[in-house]
């Protein structure tokens, strides 16, 4: 079964630590982008999440991340952990940005 408590890291070097996960599927933890446009130094996000928990262990979650510590922007993952050939735990993730932007016109760019 997959378990997404402790440290995950992406092909970019982007750093996440899942604390715990309760009997719910409910988690929470932080985030380290290594990947930014804010003009501030990153510095770790708090994250909060659920995960869709089944008997064959390879759940489906989702998570989002505040990235007020240093950006007027939020973050939404969602994902699958899959198990590999050697047992190794695998995240396959998609995620949306969303930017704050100064006006209504200009929210055709907020998203990415």
């Amino acid at each position: 079964q997959c378990d997404l408590t402790g440290w995950w890291e992406n092909d970019l070097g982007s750093r996440m630590h899942v604390s715990t996960v309760d009997s719910q599927g409910n988690f929470s933890g932080d985030y380290y982008t290594a990947v930014s446009s804010a003009q501030k130094p990153i510095e770790t996000c708090p994250l909060v999440g659920s995960q869709h928990l089944d008997e064959d262990g390879q759940c489906t979650f989702g998570f989002t991340v505040n990235w007020k510590n240093f950006s007027d922007s939020t973050a939404v993952f969602v994902g699958q952990c899959f198990t590999g050939d050697g047992g190794e735990e695998v995240l396959q993730t998609s995620w949306l940005l969303r930017e704050k932007v100064d006006s209504l016109p200009s929210n055709w760019k907020a998203t990415r």
